[in-house]
């Protein structure tokens, strides 16, 4: 089965801004609260189904601030996913976004 173009969402959307973040391939300390509406998971999910992205997820385990056991999750986009789409209109799309 072929693969399918991943699309880019509304820059100024939450899934746009996960997006974002992804193709900057930078490090993340944390993320702004989403409105309370959705969760980070969820938005992943959308931009792997509906929007193509493939999104490597990793998770493990991990204390929370209050001392419990919890588990963390990474996601990252693999280095040529990012270089293709910068270099289609990612860069154009990225301008817009911010």
């Amino acid at each position: 089965m072929p693969r399918k173009t991943p699309i880019f969402p509304g820059p100024r959307t939450a899934r746009g801004a996960v997006l974002a973040v992804l193709l900057s391939n930078t490090d993340q300390a944390g993320a702004e609260p989403l409105r309370g509406r959705v969760t980070l998971a969820a938005i992943v999910r959308a931009l792997k189904r509906k929007y193509h992205w493939p999104i490597d997820t990793t998770s493990f385990p991990s204390n929370a601030a209050d001392g419990r056991a919890t588990w963390a999750t990474v996601y990252s986009l693999p280095p040529e996913v990012i270089e293709a789409a910068l270099d289609d209109k990612g860069r154009d799309w990225l301008k817009a976004a911010s």
